[in-house]
């Protein structure tokens, strides 16, 4: 990013300093460390396609198809092509901003009363000119400008990285959404199989003396209240499908190419470490919304300088050449060429241009603020994702230990209730434990799974600049309605 200057004296306004603070430079924390490898045999890819780490073919079509339907990513390319002519525009004040061009042709009929002249009182009069007005750069207010769109261009592709960024990580977390809420409809279905089959052998032993109503309604209790929650996972599993399709362009349907779970409750996958090409810190401060925060400050500091060359005077060069004529006979033509300079000096304005200085400067300083609590808060989300992930994955040995152990104790309670050592209540505890442990499970699993992604995405994986800003389609119609021709190859260095 860089502006040539088009004048003899240096412009006016602050000169934009990189944004360095010194505590990224070293920072990391217990957390990243165990939730986090770095080696040899990372790459690149492995922050930019990490969701590749699950090995979901289904989830790597979704992404696919979110990069060239989601509309939120659309936009983002469309606001790229909006800074970028807001870009040319800027740089326009390099040349003439007055190049006009002018030709007119007047018919006259004048009235003539008590005059004798043989001219005769109807003719045409034509002219024609060129006009130029080219304020001189002197305080380096369009320069400023193109430095000030410069910076707002890559801003406006360092947001659509970053809305990549977040696109990515949510369709992962909306699809993972989905199969934990299929494999938790699944537990619960098992679950209440099993206490309905407990519930018709009460009702047997009811009906034959051998028990009281009391385990009856019991069962029957606990059975209800496990088919209750099975209309609730559905409802997730229909609004994750309908999120789903949403994120990558479509209207809600069934998405065919996400089947529905098999009969065992899907397999939700458990990734202990996040997989990344350079440590935490430099990572994060190249995430994309980090940098997009940086851009803005760069574009604001020049709007200082804009504002501060008002308080200077400007020269004009000006230049007219002007060619007229009539047709009246014998009237000829004339060629006539106007130029010289003109000097303009806000001298009096009541503080309205020092005022408009302290107002940019203002904003500048509230998004260098903005900077610095976006760093922190980006430190922040890292360190929760990974304490998090690392706290998932010490509870998933734990979790799975207590819930086969649930299985078993169900079993033991059964045969000691057909064998006549205990007495229901045991059988109930059994199943509801057996529940529980199950589900919370599964739960932890996506939490895991949650957790890996929030930190990927807290760490600004994610984004490619290989694709293109827009789709064909649009870009075939954004031609057809203007002649912008090479402007809308974004290939091209604007």
């Amino acid at each position: 990013m860089g502006v040539v200057c088009l004048t003899a004296c240096k412009a006016v306004g602050p000169d934009f300093e990189p944004q360095r603070e010194s505590w990224p430079g070293t920072w990391t924390t217990a957390a990243l460390a165990q939730a986090s490898a770095q080696g040899a045999e990372a790459t690149h890819q492995d922050t930019r396609g990490w969701w590749r780490v699950f090995g979901d073919p289904a989830l790597d079509a979704l992404i696919a198809e979110a990069d060239q339907y989601n509309a939120g990513l659309r936009i983002a390319g469309l606001r790229i092509m909006e800074a970028r002519a807001q870009l040319g525009i800027a740089r326009s004040g390099r040349y003439p901003q007055v190049q006009v061009a002018t030709a007119d042709a007047l018919y006259q009929n004048r009235r003539q009363f008590n005059n004798t002249s043989p001219l005769p009182s109807s003719f045409w009069q034509y002219s024609a000119g060129v006009n130029i007005g080219w304020e001189l750069d002197f305080w380096g207010k369009f320069s400023r400008a193109i430095e000030s769109a410069d910076a707002a261009y890559f801003a406006a592709q360092a947001n659509r990285e970053d809305v990549l960024v977040l696109l990515h990580a949510q369709v992962a977390e909306t699809y993972y959404a989905l199969r934990v809420a299929e494999a938790r409809l699944r537990i619960a279905g098992d679950n209440a199989r099993i206490q309905r089959r407990s519930l018709e052998i009460t009702e047997r032993l009811f009906k034959g003396g051998e028990t009281d109503e009391l385990d009856v309604q019991q069962a029957r209790t606990q059975y209800l209240g496990t088919l209750s929650s099975i209309p609730d996972f559905e409802g997730q599993i229909a609004r994750s499908r309908n999120a789903l399709a949403v994120l990558v362009g479509r209207p809600p349907n069934p998405m065919p190419e996400v089947p529905a779970a098999a009969r065992q409750p899907p397999a939700i996958p458990l990734i202990d470490k996040a997989v990344l090409d350079d440590v935490p810190a430099n990572l994060l401060l190249r995430r994309p919304d980090i940098r997009a925060a940086e851009l803005l400050i760069a574009a604001q500091s020049a709007q200082i300088g804009v504002a501060l060359a008002d308080l200077y005077p400007s020269l004009t060069l000006l230049g007219s050449l002007i060619w007229s004529a009539t047709s009246l006979p014998g009237s000829g033509s004339t060629l006539a060429l106007i130029g010289g300079p003109s000097l303009t000096w806000n001298i009096f304005d009541h503080g309205r241009i020092r005022n408009t200085v302290r107002v940019q400067d203002a904003r500048l300083q509230q998004l260098i603020v903005a900077y610095q609590d976006d760093v922190r808060q980006a430190a922040r989300e890292a360190d929760d994702a990974a304490t998090g992930l690392v706290k998932s994955v010490e509870r998933d040995g734990i979790l799975r230990d207590a819930s086969q152990g649930a299985e078993r104790a169900l079993v033991l309670a059964n045969t000691l209730y057909r064998e006549g050592y205990t007495n229901f209540e045991r059988v109930l505890d059994a199943q509801r434990a057996l529940a529980v442990q199950q589900d919370a499970y599964v739960v932890n699993r996506g939490n895991a799974v949650s957790d890996l992604i929030a930190l990927y995405k807290a760490l600004g994986g994610g984004w490619d600049t290989d694709q293109p800003w827009v789709d064909d389609a649009t870009r075939r119609q954004m031609q057809q309605r203007t002649d912008w021709g090479g402007l809308l190859d974004e290939g091209a260095q604007p």
